[in-house]
């Protein structure tokens, strides 16, 4: 089970790769998403590679 954090991460990560993927078809709403995300992953001070470090997801670099 996910932790209140670990979700709210999550959700950020979500927002931003939607903002990323629709921003040549609707850049407002592209950029709404983007600062949920940011809104988000700004009330658990990290960014978004923490956030991705931290759901332990992605390749490591």
């Amino acid at each position: 089970m996910l932790s209140v954090r670990q979700e709210d991460l999550l959700i950020a990560i979500a927002l931003a790769e939607f903002s990323y993927e629709t921003e040549d078809v609707d850049p407002k709403l592209a950029d709404h998403a983007w600062q949920l995300a940011a809104d988000r992953l700004v009330s658990w001070d990290v960014t978004p590679r923490e956030a991705v470090d931290n759901l332990e997801i992605g390749e490591r670099s």
